[in-house]
């Protein structure tokens, strides 16, 4: 473990969490906190949970602030530890600061201008923008990311980006156009990306596009400065739905070479029983932080770091 705090850092680190909670607290939300140790996790293919002697430490507080949420209809917001396992590196540690929330009756929409509000209460030194998924992706690749194919994205990752793989499914090759064309176009900007494609709708719901030709997923990412900052959903209530997904998410975690993880019953009852129409997000505490500072390596935010 790395010790890398300076008295300043420690200042502006409780600096953010207070106006965090201040935030939250004037507009009447509920803090709450979860367990972190759990016998279930998510089952996103491209999220991977540590197991700890047959427990998982959770990668979000989400399957558990929505059992609480079917037996109360307030918003809410966690604020505490989450863990990821995957490469350390300059924006992600495994053990990090998670704000999680929930506006009850609000769509994404909405709660991408609380996000707003919420960045526009710290700093005023940058001006948010919104912008559609496929306005972004045709801007940088020409095409529709809800109607093009594989192989059409295929061709452009092979022309401008000279790789070599071959046969992938279409979600491989967005996420690495995103990632590769798309995402240096964020660069000193804050920027919340809404409308994605249906096949990346992960716990969101999916609604007809505003054109109505297409369906896209109600969920939105907001990048600052390139750093992908939160992600959130105008949330899925259907129990089914939900079970489906899981269900899906397993079979891609065969194909893939990934362990099956078991499924949150506890969460597909809470579905069944019904919680209320809401959206929610998750915030990186520490990349916030980041931007704030203008750090460049979220070791430098932290107090503690296992990264090295």
């Amino acid at each position: 473990m790395n010790v890398n705090f300076s008295e300043t850092m420690l200042q502006r680190r409780s600096e953010l969490l207070r106006c965090i909670r201040n935030h939250f607290y004037s507009s009447g939300a509920l803090e709450v906190d979860v367990p972190v140790l759990a016998s279930t996790t998510v089952s996103d293919p491209h999220i991977q949970s540590f197991q700890v002697d047959g427990y998982f430490l959770q990668t979000s507080p989400e399957f558990y602030i929505k059992k609480l949420l079917s037996n109360i209809s307030q918003d809410v917001f966690y604020l505490g530890k989450a863990f990821r396992l995957e490469e350390a590196g300059r924006k992600h540690s495994a053990e990090f600061t998670m704000l999680e929330w929930y506006r009850m009756g609000w769509n994404e929409q909405q709660l991408i201008e609380d996000v707003f509000q919420l960045i526009g209460s710290l700093t005023t030194d940058i001006e948010p923008e919104k912008m559609s998924y496929e306005e972004v992706f045709v801007s940088a690749t020409g095409v529709n990311p809800h109607t093009c194919s594989a192989s059409q994205l295929q061709l452009i990752a092979k022309d401008r980006l000279e790789v070599t793989w071959e046969s992938e499914p279409k979600n491989f090759w967005l996420d690495l156009l995103f990632t590769h064309l798309v995402e240096p176009l964020f660069k000193e900007r804050l920027v919340a990306v809404y409308d994605f494609p249906e096949s990346q709708c992960a716990l969101a719901r999916i609604q007809r596009s505003a054109c109505g030709s297409y369906p896209v997923a109600k969920r939105f990412e907001i990048y600052w400065d390139g750093v992908e900052l939160a992600n959130g959903y105008y949330e899925l209530t259907d129990a089914e739905e939900q079970r489906q997904r899981f269900l899906a998410d397993n079979v891609q975690r065969e194909q893939m070479g990934l362990p099956v993880m078991p499924i949150d019953s506890e969460l597909l009852v809470a579905l069944e029983n019904g919680i209320p129409e809401c959206a929610g997000v998750a915030l990186g505490v520490d990349r916030l932080l980041m931007c704030l500072t203008k750090e460049n390596d979220i070791k430098h935010v932290m107090p503690f770091s296992i990264n090295g």
